[in-house]
């Protein structure tokens, strides 16, 4: 106190308004990052338990589903309550306050599934037999609409009136149809793959079975224990071509059944048919779309090789490419013009329609630089060449039966090869 004192009065005034201007400069520093820092924090929660929300979502809407979305959604929206009901207007959930007040909206949400459109209803429209303590003040009904069809409604209760709920509704809402179409579209693709997994069934020649059974009686009598093993054979790969589930399949398994089929046409041409198969072990275990190189090799057997005199050779290669599998399927048969690439790529007759499908899928699976790279020339054979990535998400195979009845000459590593016979390549797009 008395330095303080004895401090002159011209001293005091100076240091005492650099103090206070420190302090101002403080709060208001303090005071101007708050908000922002509690907008932050707000908006990485929102985005937090909107992914948690995600998962549900793109599941469809059934009762399980509908739970763990007013879940989530309550938990987003921090409102009174949330609920959902199916297209009838049955209520699937509800979590959350004033669940008896549903009775009361029955006629609001059927007026929104009918007329596809939101409704507001005010807590004072509504009986309520705790006025004084019930924290419901509003309750927005939105039409969850997927391809212009109400699927659900969202019924978001609050505790207060006024635009922002509304708003909070409508935003909620749009973020649930968006998952419902998402999930739709993953369906219905789904729904499209199954369908072209039929038709590759579908394309299986009746003439190869019909020829199989029959070169397999006609041993019978001179070569029973042969025709035995052909049987086998053509039970394991009809088995296999027809099996019940699986999108995808590993590339073990996949050059297993074309390892069968070969073994049935080698011995239906007597001769005539000669086969090369050069597999890198390091790749067998790639997964590839189901049934992807089979109609690969019965296009070179039938269209490239049956059709010339003396028969030929059909290769089977598959080697590491890095991050990629190079497969390719050659034959040196009869070929055909390169300038008809062009015409089959949307063909529905052509013979070769093998290509343009398995085309297709490749692109529709993977991306469109990964689109079948094709060599061939009349009479210079054909070569088909395909590359597959070796890690793709959400491939995985249905069907784990891995060939590991390779023999050592498949899994030699396959060496790239050149046609040398004036071949053309071309891509098809």
């Amino acid at each position: 106190m008395d330095a303080v004192t004895g401090l002159p009065f011209a001293q005091i005034i100076p240091w005492g308004v650099a103090t206070l201007a420190v302090v101002v400069m403080a709060v208001l520093l303090i005071k101007s990052r708050r908000p922002s820092s509690f907008v932050d924090d707000a908006v990485l929660e929102a985005v937090y338990l909107m992914s948690k929300a995600t998962p549900d979502l793109r599941q469809g809407l059934d009762q399980v589903a509908a739970d763990r979305i007013t879940t989530r959604l309550l938990e987003l929206l921090k409102c009174v309550a949330v609920g959902i009901t199916d297209a009838e207007g049955t209520l699937l959930s509800w979590d959350g306050e004033a669940n008896d007040h549903y009775v009361d909206l029955v006629d609001a949400i059927g007026t929104t599934i009918r007329k596809h459109r939101r409704e507001v209803v005010p807590h004072d429209k509504m009986p309520c037999n705790h006025r004084g303590t019930c924290r419901m003040r509003t309750a927005v009904i939105v039409p969850l609409v997927v391809e212009e069809k109400t699927e659900a409604t969202l019924i978001v209760v609050g505790r207060t009136r006024g635009k922002r709920l509304v708003q909070m509704a409508d935003a909620v809402a749009q973020f649930v149809c968006t998952h419902f179409e998402l999930a739709r579209l993953e369906e219905s693709r789904h729904q499209l793959q199954n369908a072209e997994i039929k038709a590759l069934r579908a394309q299986i020649s009746p003439h190869f079975v019909y020829n199989a059974l029959n070169t397999i009686s006609s041993l019978i009598r001179t070569d029973p224990e042969e025709a035995r093993e052909l049987l086998q054979e053509f039970a394991d790969f009809t088995r296999y071509c027809f099996r019940s589930d699986g999108m995808f399949t590993t590339l073990s398994d996949e050059l297993r059944n074309i390892d069968r089929y070969l073994t049935i046409e080698s011995a239906r041409f007597a001769g005539r048919l000669n086969v090369r198969l050069k597999i890198a072990p390091e790749v067998l275990s790639v997964v590839v779309p189901f049934l992807l190189i089979q109609p690969l090799v019965e296009n070179a057997v039938k269209h490239g090789l049956a059709k010339k005199p003396g028969g030929g050779t059909v290769t089977v290669t598959a080697q590491d490419y890095g991050a990629e599998a190079l497969i390719s399927v050659e034959d040196d048969g009869v070929g055909m013009d390169p300038d008809l690439l062009d015409d089959m790529r949307d063909s529905k007759s052509s013979a070769h329609i093998g290509l343009s499908g398995i085309n297709r899928r490749m692109r529709q699976v993977f991306a469109t630089e990964y689109a079948l790279m094709v060599e061939t020339a009349p009479g210079a054979g054909m070569k088909v060449t395909m590359r597959v990535p070796k890690f793709v998400r959400g491939m995985r195979p249905d069907m784990l039966a891995l060939a590991a009845q390779s023999s050592a000459e498949d899994d030699e590593p396959a060496v790239p090869q050149q046609s040398g016979r004036g071949a053309v390549a071309g891509r098809l797009t």
